[in-house]
């Protein structure tokens, strides 16, 4: 048996990597939604910062799920 460990490598780099970027993603949607009621709580004031905090954070969700939906598709398939 014959192990290919650049292959092994390039597996491992490439899901320390992704790995890496969604936790950044999901943290940095944490943080929007955090601003969003933050900028809720204050007022009426601050009321137009809510929405584009809203806006990053359901964008970063996203793209974690559909990240997390790519990973289960190449699993079954």
């Amino acid at each position: 048996m014959h192990v290919k460990w650049g292959a092994l490598g390039e597996v491992f780099l490439v899901g320390l990597g992704v790995t890496i970027v969604v936790v950044v993603l999901f943290s940095l949607g944490v943080n929007a939604m955090a601003a969003r009621a933050e900028a809720l709580e204050v007022g009426s004031a601050n009321s137009r910062a809510a929405a584009p905090a809203a806006a990053l954070a359901a964008v970063c969700f996203g793209v974690c799920a559909l990240v997390v939906a790519y990973g289960i598709f190449l699993i079954v398939t």
